[in-house]
């Protein structure tokens, strides 16, 4: 073994105590270097994203010592940026193992500092730590979640002042003050109840809550067009942070033949029914599509633990379900909002809708119809929130009327700058209420938009690489995609390559490559940055469906045969 892995592994022997569960997973790794190198090869990774690895021991993992040592660096990056009257960072957290202990290991450290932590009593969606940031005036906020990671992860997003996830820059400079810090004796630290008690530690307000639920009640567009409410929904916060805001705001707007997917109703970070909480995976729907079978529902909904996603599964003609994808419910959002507010006469001077890179472009035909604009950005929604952050520089917030990414993400106003499935679920009971009472089902909607477009196929293929060595066989299969001058995948050929770590149109440099195929396709591949994962995203354009899925299947031969080789 490594020399320096064996002296690293020694010392948390010694000194790692404050959580009772790392001792016994220290011991029992003695003698297996493959599990000391796993747990120990590098410090788990510190991004805009924040924070995401397995719980367990090890500098490579989630624990409390690292989230202690990530919460002194960004205390020392709020102190650098901030007089202290304007020092306070809001937390939330949502069902996963330890995200309450991390919450509160967080909140010690920052009341440690001299920043006031507010923290909510219970668990909270991602959209509120967002809508808290910004409406307490605080100088960033922190997220205890690994979004729809599997169980064993857990995670620590940040946001900024402004409600959005940390920019590169700023994330570099927190990256910059963790590094400075000894892991086990650079963290500050008060007791969480003596916090409490001097109010350095406060919990966040019950009116905040309420603020925040009646600002996704006001993203409805119907106006005063006719609509019948009673329709059958079946909803699953699949054992995460969306029960209560999803159906207090469903409710408190009419909609009360709700059924919740008792398996998956109450907050539980093993998620027994749905080892991977993910909407966007088949099975972790499977039990709540059972139950939409079983009542007759017109609708299912799941949103995933940290309630910043959602899902969807209608009937069709033969009173089968079937689940929509990200892009075609973004598709289907993306029509309605612009239908409606050109019907209601709130459409904004300059409309905007902005969308990741590898979201469907069919998404700028469907605006481009209504005579709004499309805003092309990078993946991740911080990048969707920093746009309308740049728009309400200019006092253009009003033009901001929709944003989404293929991954299930959705956002229809400027008053968080993640994606919110609290809002997401509100817009689509709204939309598919409405398109019903005309007779129209979503699947009817969809198949309209294709034959005004032409059909375009999205799909998303997930390669696993775990551990050290898939982390470096990662980095090569990019490094290949990048330099071997592919002209042709499936028979497609190659158009132009668009390589993002060189910066395009603007955008920050990152490590995606897009290649655009002949016949309005594209191929993109990039790392996952929270998974060990390689992502690859197909888009096909064509007459109808099966010819589309025949040229597809053809790319995506190609695309595996040069990953696995």
């Amino acid at each position: 073994m490594d020399s320096a892995l064996k002296a690293k592994y020694e010392i948390w022997l010694e000194k790692a105590v404050a959580d009772p569960d790392l001792k016994p997973e220290l011991e029992a790794m003695a003698g297996d270097e493959a599990k000391i190198e796993d747990a120990f090869y590098k410090d788990l990774e510190f991004g805009t994203a924040g924070l995401r690895g397995v719980i367990g021991a090890g500098t490579n993992r989630m624990n409390v010592y690292i989230v202690a040592r990530a919460s002194q660096g960004l205390s020392n990056y709020v102190i650098n940026h901030f007089p202290a009257e304007e020092r306070s960072i809001a937390i939330s957290y949502d069902s996963r193992i330890k995200s309450d202990v991390f919450a509160k290991i967080a909140a010690e450290v920052f009341a440690a500092n001299g920043i006031r932590a507010y923290i909510f009593k219970e668990l909270m969606p991602v959209p509120c730590v967002s809508y808290a940031t910004r409406t307490l005036k605080c100088a960033a906020g922190i997220m205890v979640t690994a979004s729809h990671n599997p169980s064993k992860y857990n995670g620590y997003k940040v946001y900024g002042a402004d409600g959005c996830q940390m920019t590169t820059a700023a994330a570099n400079e927190v990256l910059g003050e963790i590094e400075k810090l000894d892991l086990f004796a650079d963290s500050k630290r008060i007791a969480f109840e003596e916090g409490l008690k001097a109010g350095s530690i406060a919990w966040i307000p019950d009116e905040v809550y309420t603020a925040f639920v009646e600002e996704v009640k006001k993203q409805s567009v119907v106006g005063d067009a006719e609509i019948n409410k009673d329709v059958a929904i079946v909803y699953s916060p699949l054992n995460g942070a969306g029960l209560k805001p999803v159906l207090r705001t469903l409710k408190e707007t009419g909609y009360t033949n709700i059924t919740v997917v008792k398996e998956q109703e109450q907050p539980d970070g093993n998620f027994p029914t749905c080892p991977y909480p993910n909407p966007e995976i088949h099975e972790a729907m499977a039990l709540g599509m059972e139950y939409a079978a079983k009542y007759n529902a017109d609708l299912l909904l799941a949103t995933d633990p940290d309630s910043d996603r959602v899902g969807i599964a209608v009937k069709d003609k033969e009173g089968n379900y079937q689940l929509l994808s990200g892009n075609q419910t973004g598709m289907l959002l993306t029509d309605y909002v612009c239908a409606r507010r050109t019907e209601n006469g709130t459409m904004p001077k300059d409309p905007v809708v902005i969308k990741t890179i590898v979201t469907t472009d069919m998404v700028e035909q469907i605006a481009g119809h209504y005579g709004v604009r499309t805003v092309n950005v990078l993946t991740g929604f911080k990048y969707i929130g920093e746009q309308i952050g740049l728009l309400e520089k200019q006092g253009k917030a009003d033009s901001y009327i929709f944003g989404f990414e293929e991954s299930y993400g959705y956002l229809s106003g400027s008053y968080v700058r993640d994606k919110d499935a609290v809002d997401a679920a509100f817009l689509i009971c709204e939309m598919f209420c409405y398109y019903k009472t005309r007779g129209i089902s979503l699947l009817d909607k969809l198949d309209e938009l294709y034959k005004r477009h032409g059909y375009c196929l999205n799909t998303l293929y997930s390669y696993q690489f775990e551990g050290a060595a898939g982390f470096v066989k990662m980095k090569e299969i990019m490094t290949d995609f990048q330099t071997a001058g592919i002209t042709e995948f499936g028979g497609r050929k190659v158009e132009t390559l668009l390589d993002y770590n060189t910066g395009i149109d603007g955008l920050p440099k990152e490590n995606v490559l897009k290649f655009l195929l002949e016949g309005h396709g594209s191929v993109v591949v990039r790392p996952s940055g929270t998974e060990p994962k390689l992502k690859t995203y197909v888009t096909v354009s064509a007459p109808d469906k099966a010819a589309a899925e025949v040229i597809e299947k053809k790319i995506v031969e190609d695309l595996k045969k040069r990953i696995n080789g």
